[in-house]
């Protein structure tokens, strides 16, 4: 069976870019609604994939942080490139995590963070949302039950060696979430169960940002952009671009 992989978007419309960033085995779908929402609204928005995401899982195992924040970083850059010189970012998970490294990396007008995580999970407990992620995907593909396990037996003899540098990846943005002084939307799913929700004060706490605001959203889990309150997070995310000092 052949199915539709989920493609890298670009949404143009106004002068005001938002660059759009997915989570860790995540994709471009995770925000696309949100990329609509906000073309509607006179935003231009751009969401890259990360190298081995979008694609089937044996392509994720090689990659790593390094190769992701490459991806993110070209994002960025094409919007320069094409005339965006006044870009907000709005990331999901380790989205968030990029979000913030680009705050205090690139100029840019604000940020959003969604269920970013600032605290660290053990390698092998990582690994395990791989191993579900895959076996998902695998489902998702419509391969047989006997295919799946056949394949998922190859792909657990492939340890993915990156785990460690994204661990020390969110460790290191960590410990410069007050080099953020751009206007901050902190914002975190109260029924999230993949990540230390008390990241979202960790964040709020120690950016510099003179502009900042944190919402929790009573109903939502991590996947935030495509859960119960996804329509009101758009209209927060919004509000928060509505209020931020573009000279376009």
């Amino acid at each position: 069976m052949r199915i539709s992989q989920p493609k890298p978007f670009f949404f143009k419309s106004g002068p005001r870019a938002v660059l759009l960033l997915h989570g860790f085995t995540g994709n471009s779908a995770d925000v696309r609604m949100l990329g609509r929402f906000l073309e509607k609204h006179n935003y231009t928005s751009i969401a890259p994939h990360y190298a081995g995401h979008g694609v089937e899982p044996e392509k994720l195992i090689p990659t790593g942080p390094e190769d992701w924040w490459k991806d993110v970083e070209s994002a960025y850059h094409q919007l320069r490139d094409e005339g965006y010189t006044e870009i907000a970012v709005a990331g999901l998970s380790l989205g968030g995590v990029f979000t913030l490294k680009l705050g205090y990396t690139f100029p840019v007008k604000g940020l959003v963070t969604m269920c970013a995580p600032m605290y660290m999970k053990t390698t092998d407990l990582m690994y395990e949302g791989v191993v579900k992620y895959a076996q998902e995907y695998k489902k998702y593909e419509g391969k047989s039950d006997e295919v799946i396990e056949e394949e998922m037996e190859e792909f657990k003899k492939h340890p993915m060696e990156s785990l460690a540098d994204l661990q020390a990846l969110i460790a290191d943005v960590k410990e410069h979430v007050d080099h953020v002084y751009a206007p901050l939307f902190v914002v975190q799913g109260r029924l999230d169960d993949v990540i230390n929700t008390d990241s979202a004060n960790v964040i709020y706490e120690n950016a510099e940002s003179f502009e900042k605001k944190i919402k929790w959203y009573e109903e939502s889990g991590h996947v935030i952009t495509l859960d119960k309150e996804k329509e009101q997070l758009h209209e927060d995310i919004l509000a928060f671009l509505e209020t931020l000092d573009w000279g376009v």
